[in-house]
């Protein structure tokens, strides 16, 4: 019977792990869809951008309460997770507490993990709190209707059910361990500084009954885990894996700093080189001249702008330090974030539906997700990009996009097409001669 146990147990194991495989190389296919741009510079920065962000959270605390309930998560969940090797080396050999021989260390672990899986349900606790009871504005935005609500609630309670689900496995462990003469195979070992004071559920029951029900929350617990992984892939936790490649390859250069099109750079240098014939035509580069100015669907932003949008963590203080959705314009950047991941994930559908091969859908970002209006509401004063905990920047999709309007459609407001003709023809964005600039200096 063990061995089937252990064989069933395989399965699993392998249905779990290949499923999360296959979603996992759907990622990179669809992030691997937009076009390329370089990010290997200054890669000692690029370390310490992970190390410092994704990994100690330096700028989730900048919202001290939130901030420290989240690292409390984010640590428990990782070395809580470590717990899950010992049971993947007993289900596969049909062992119990494998690493029980290393003592005093055993101890120290398995006890730091109880207080951990303490510490989170309290954290998880307070965050359902927040969001369903006293309703935090960015909690309630109207980005967050639907499913993108639930999903945050679906990950909480998830969360509780593991955490608890690994304290009651250990409070049975711990009673068996204790029975007078021993019991099976549940020899000591550990320290349970929670789960101890669980055990006494326990008191009064058969002995067999309980082993049953540590097995069966055994199982539970495993099972659950590899749910809540596969999970991952249709839910905004996508960061607790993506969180580390987005710090690394997040642009480097200052805030407010754009990329220039080759193309037109090199136009506006002609114009201004005063020794070229301004009635010759000029030499056309085509390695120069891209297909599209700026970003009309998802395959046009580069692959750092999809990887953000699978990173976005739709926690909303983006938008809630936006001077423009603060005012009751219409722009959110975490809306312009899920909007861009909604429609890769609908591009990708469309390969997968169509043998690798996208079919045009008569669909684009632009317009069918995100509006101009939302667009032109843009200040692009980078608070967003300051704000994300993950360094996501929404304002690079923004402007990339309003880009396409202009270049590509001459679609821009009235007032910018007013100034730009004005640039064009005054060499100034007001409507006089640039001969009378100066006229001010003759002023009384």
């Amino acid at each position: 019977m063990g061995y089937l146990d252990n064989i069933l147990f395989a399965i699993i194991l392998v249905i779990g792990a290949g499923y999360f495989t296959i979603n996992v190389r759907k990622i990179i296919r669809n992030i691997k869809l937009g076009q390329d741009v370089d990010r290997s510079d200054n890669p000692g920065a690029r370390w310490t951008n992970m190390a410092m962000i994704a990994l100690g959270q330096s700028k989730m605390v900048k919202r001290p309460v939130a901030g420290f309930l989240h690292i409390l998560v984010y640590v428990g969940f990782v070395v809580i997770n470590i717990e899950v090797l010992e049971i993947i080396i007993d289900g596969l050999f049909g062992t119990h507490r494998v690493f029980a021989p290393l003592g005093v260390l055993y101890d120290v672990l398995i006890g730091s993990f109880e207080i951990l899986a303490l510490l989170v349900l309290v954290s998880v606790i307070v965050f359902l709190i927040r969001r369903n009871i006293i309703k935090l504005k960015r909690f309630i935005h109207s980005d967050l209707k639907g499913w993108p609500k639930s999903d945050a609630n679906y990950i909480l309670f998830f969360e509780i059910v593991l955490m608890t689900f690994f304290l009651v496995m250990n409070a049975a462990d711990f009673h068996l361990q204790n029975v007078a003469g021993g019991f099976g195979h549940y020899h000591k070992a550990g320290a349970f500084p929670v789960s101890q004071f669980i055990s006494p559920i326990f008191d009064g029951m058969n002995n067999a009954s309980v082993m049953m029900i540590e097995r069966a929350i055994w199982w539970l617990h495993i099972i659950g885990i590899l749910i809540f992984l596969n999970y991952l892939y249709f839910s905004k936790h996508l960061h607790i894996l993506l969180a580390f490649p987005n710090t690394y390859y997040a642009d480097l250069r200052p805030k407010g700093q754009f990329d220039n099109l080759a193309s037109v750079t090199k136009e506006v240098k002609l114009m201004m080189d005063p020794n070229a014939d301004p009635f010759a035509a000029a030499p056309v580069d085509e390695s120069a001249v891209p297909s599209k100015f700026g970003a009309q669907d998802v395959q046009d932003l580069n692959w750092v702008q999809l990887m953000n949008a699978y990173t976005c963590t739709e926690c909303g203080r983006c938008t809630s330090s936006c001077p423009a959705n603060i005012t009751g314009k219409k722009l959110s950047p975490r809306k312009i974030m899920m909007d861009t991941r909604d429609r890769l994930e609908e591009v990708g559908r469309n390969i997968d539906a169509n043998k690798g091969v996208f079919i045009p859908d008569n669909k684009t970002l632009l317009n069918d997700y995100i509006t101009p209006e939302e667009l032109w509401a843009c200040t692009s004063c980078n608070a967003c990009v300051e704000e994300c905990p993950v360094n996501i920047s929404p304002l690079s999709i923004i402007m990339d996009m309003r880009r396409y309007l202009v270049m590509e459609q001459s679609a821009a407001p009235m007032s910018l097409n007013a100034m730009m003709t004005n640039i064009e023809n005054n060499a100034a964005p007001w409507q006089y001669s640039q001969q009378d600039r100066l006229n001010w200096k003759n002023e009384n």
